[in-house]
């Protein structure tokens, strides 16, 4: 009998199949057993560890110690989270964030696997640039990672050939910010792009703003004085355009597109529509536009500056609705850190973003419970982990992610419901030391992370493990 590495005992387990209480066992890095002890679930090669055995498709107490128990009573047990949507600055702009900070938060937040946007300098737009990003990442991360490359609308057609084991997506920035590298403003090279990511059955992620719309405002309006006018100088209007482009241009070519951070109830209803109508689009919601509206940004000025702006109430409603409903196919974070000083420059200066990872999954636990308390909390937590881990994965093709299954790898999250905490600026992991979310009490908390059998993140002592996180290929 081989001896297994960790037994998660006694949590409520949310697989594929459903919730249910249980016990978890990984094994040289994968999980090999996911089941009731004594129960009906597990491998039937006759595992057998301190503290536990798997034989006969059973797990039953064994007379040992396990070499690593995790108590999970009063707690659920969660696949390892993704946030396919992180920007970790590295290269060239690491003052802001770097994969040792970045990977923390993430770890501290319950997310195991992460994928980085191209915008760095110099920026990612092309297969060699990944590789030489993965080197710098290389033995930094706690979090295992994956890269989208960046669509240069001066070379689309090297999105017929991009490798699906380098990258995972290509970007398009259709509107301009101040980290941007390349922005898609001219139809026919949008076009291009499009029918170049077709041909190679490359998935676009698209930042989906109409960079003209908001030229024609700057030359009538100038730019934003306040912070709490900004959404007016951002309205909705770009991110409407700009989303019925990228439908037009999804039902000429064919081609997969996932638009990011939707941040208008007439978005929400465009995609959904479209995919409805059998169209290859899907579509991301992040934690802030899920947390936050224009009145919050009347408080926290610079702190939620963002691209695209926060909205209204009526916004955000629709967006939560999208999430009860099932229509979004992914939850993530736009982590996007800036230093305080940046923050604090001159309000047509200050760039936007903020960081997120870390607070994405409770602050969206703790918006579920507020909004809907009757709705049972099994039912609850199977939709965070849907469009947190198990929806990132088959959308980015990663194997042996997002499910609690037997044979995935041993990522796993034990998450405490109940456990009501205030989150604090010393609780911030990432670089910047800040969050727009300080002050607010969460309604869970992230009691344990795991990465392929590595404890890699306990609340309780405030530990890390080890920055061995892997390139997910």
């Amino acid at each position: 009998m081989a001896a297994v590495d960790l037994l998660v005992t006694g949590g409520r387990l949310v697989t594929p199949d459903g919730v249910r209480s249980g016990d978890v066992v990984v094994s040289g890095g994968r999980v090999v057993a996911v089941g009731e002890t004594g129960g009906r679930r597990g491998t039937a090669d006759g595992v057998r560890s301190g503290g536990v055995v798997v034989s006969d498709g059973k797990i039953v107490p064994a007379d040992r110690e396990a070499r690593r128990v995790i108590d999970a009573r009063g707690a659920y047990v969660l696949p390892g989270l993704i946030d396919s949507h992180v920007h970790f600055r590295t290269p060239g702009l690491t003052h802001k964030e770097d994969w040792p900070h970045g990977s923390r938060a993430a770890v501290a937040g319950g997310v195991t696997t992460v994928m980085d946007m191209p915008n760095t300098v110099p920026p990612t737009l092309s297969p060699e640039a990944v590789l030489a990003k993965a080197e710098l990442v290389a033995g930094t991360s706690l979090v295992d990672y994956a890269f989208h490359v960046g669509a240069d609308p001066d070379r689309p057609e090297l999105l017929a050939d991009i490798d699906p084991g380098v990258a995972v997506s290509a970007k398009v920035f259709m509107a301009g910010h101040h980290t941007a590298p390349t922005v898609v403003r001219d139809p026919g090279q949008l076009d291009k792009i499009f029918a170049a990511a077709a041909a190679g059955r490359v998935r676009l992620v698209l930042h989906a703003e109409d960079d003209a719309v908001y030229a024609l405002l700057d030359r009538w309006r100038g730019a934003p004085v306040r912070h709490r006018d900004y959404e007016r100088y951002r309205p909705r209007t770009g991110p409407i355009s700009a989303v019925a482009q990228v439908v037009r241009l999804v039902e000429r070519h064919g081609t997969a597109a996932h638009v990011l951070h939707l941040s208008t109830a007439e978005e929400a209803d465009l995609v959904t529509a479209a995919r409805a109508a059998g169209l290859p689009v899907t579509f991301e919601l992040t934690g802030h536009h899920l947390s936050f509206t224009d009145v919050d940004t009347r408080r926290l000025g610079a702190k939620t500056r963002l691209a695209p702006a926060i909205r209204q109430r009526a916004d955000q409603d629709r967006l939560w609705e999208a999430v009860r409903l099932g229509e979004v196919s992914s939850l993530g974070s736009d982590h996007a850190p800036h230093t305080t000083e940046e923050k604090c420059r001159p309000v047509p200066d200050a760039p936007p973003g903020l960081p997120g990872v870390q607070e994405l999954a409770t602050a969206v636990w703790t918006g579920m419970r507020e909004r809907w308390p009757d709705e049972s909390p099994d039912v609850a937590m199977t939709r965070l982990v849907r469009h947190l881990a198990e929806e990132p994965a088959a959308l980015f093709g990663l194997r042996g992610k997002g499910r609690l299954e037997i044979g995935a790898d041993g990522d796993l999250v034990v998450f405490e419901p109940d456990h009501r905490w205030l989150f604090s600026a010393r609780d911030v992991r990432a670089k910047c030391g800040w969050s727009a979310y300080e002050g607010w009490t969460m309604a869970g908390r992230v009691r344990t992370t795991v990465r392929r059998g590595e404890i890699v993140w306990d609340a309780d002592t405030g530990t890390f493990g080890s920055p061995t996180g892997h390139w997910v290929r």
